[in-house]
C-alpha cells in the first residue's frame, strides 16, 4: 500500500504518541530509582517503535526517535518545579531536538524512504537483520541517547544551586547547534544545485563533518553544564564519550566508505579533517 508523504508523518506521529504513552504507562508502574525508571520506559517506548518498523518494512521509523526522546524525557522533570538551570537545560534541549526534527522532517520523502545506512546493514546482514535491526539500529542509539541525556536528569532530580559557570556547558551546546543548522543548509543548497560530487562550500571547504562535530559538541555542553553544578561524576560524561566513540568508529567510517565509492574521493579527502577544520584553504 503505497502512502503519502502526509500520510507517512501522519503514521509516524500516530506511533510515537503510541509509543510515549507505552512509556509513561511503564514509568508510573515501576517503583526504584528514577534513572532505572526511565530507561525501562525508555526501552520500551523504542520496541513500540520497532514492532511497526517491522510491520511497514522500514526502519527510517526511529529517525525521530534520537531528537524526539530527550524533550520527552526532561519537558515534564523541569516544568514540574522550574529552576534557572532545569530551564536552561530544557532550553538546549529543545533548540537541538527541533532542530534534528526539523532536518528529519526536510530530508523523509515518506514511507518510500530509508536510511541508506539501514539499506546497507540490511544488504550485508541477510537473516541476521532483525536482529541487527532491533540491537544496532533500535536499541543501541537509545542507549546511547539515554546515558547522553542522564546528566541533565541528575540535574533535573537534583535541583542544585545555579552557577554562572554552567553558562559554559550552555554556549557550547547552543554553538553546537548554530553550528549543525549552518552545516544542514549549506548541505541542504548542495543537493538541490548538486554542481560538484563532493560539496566543497563554507564548513564543507574545511571537514567532512561539520555536522557530525556539532553532534558530538551539543552533549559535551550537557555534561560540562551538569558538572558545573554536580561536581565532577564519571558518569556524566560517560554519555558523551560514548557518543563521540560512536560517531568516530560507526557514522564517520560508515559516511567515508561510501563517499569513497565515488571517483576522485581521495584527492577531495586531502586537506580535510573528518571534524575538525585544522587546515584551511582548498584540499590539495
Amino acid at each position: 500500500m503505497k502512502i503519502s508523504r502526509t500520510g507517512s508523518f501522519i503514521l509516524i506521529a500516530a506511533v510515537y504518541v503510541l509509543a510515549a504513552l507505552c512509556s509513561f504507562w511503564v514509568f508510573g508502574a515501576l517503583e526504584g530509582q528514577l534513572w532505572s525508571r526511565i530507561l525501562i520506559a525508555d526501552v520500551v517506548a523504542t520496541v513500540v517503535v520497532f514492532v511497526f518498523s517491522c510491520i511497514f518494512k522500514n526502519a527510517s521509523f526511529y529517525d525521530p526517535y534520537w531528537s524526539v526522546q530527550p524533550i520527552v524525557i526532561l519537558a515534564p522533570m523541569a516544568l514540574k518545579a522550574p529552576t534557572t538551570a532545569k530551564v536552561l537545560l530544557l532550553v538546549m534541549v529543545c533548540i537541538w531536538g527541533i532542530r534534528l526534527t526539523g532536518n528529519w522532517v526536510h530530508t523523509f520523502t515518506g514511507m518510500e524512504y530509508q536510511d541508506w545506512r539501514y539499506t546497507q546493514l540490511e544488504e550485508a546482514t541477510g537473516k541476521l537483520y532483525p536482529f541487527v535491526n532491533l540491537a544496532g539500529i533500535h536499541m543501541f542509539p537509545t542507549l546511547v541517547v539515554f546515558l547522553c541525556v542522564l546528566p541533565a536528569v541528575s540535574v533535573m532530580q537534583e535541583s542544585p544551586a545555579f552557577s554562572a559557570l554552567c553558562l559554559i556547558g550552555f554556549c557550547i551546546s547552543i554553538g553546537a547547534v548554530v553550528l549543525q543548522i549552518v552545516a544542514d543548509t549549506q548541505m541542504h543548497t548542495y543537493r538541490r544545485d548538486r554542481k560538484t560530487t563532493f560539496i566543497e562550500t563554507g564548513l564543507w571547504k574545511y571537514a567532512r563533518h561539520p555536522n557530525y562535530l556539532g553532534e558530538i559538541l551539543m552533549w559535551w555542553g550537557v555534561a560540562i553544564f551538569s558538572i558545573c553544578l554536580l561536581g565532577f561524576r564519571w558518569y556524566l560524561i560517560l554519555g558523551a564519550a560514548v557518543n563521540n566513540l560512536m560517531f568516530l568508529f560507526i557514522s564517520i567510517p560508515m559516511a567515508d566508505k561510501r563517499q569513497a565509492r565515488k571517483p576522485g574521493y581521495e584527492e577531495y579527502r586531502k586537506g580535510k579533517n573528518c571534524l575538525i577544520p585544522i587546515r584551511f584553504g582548498k584540499a590539495r
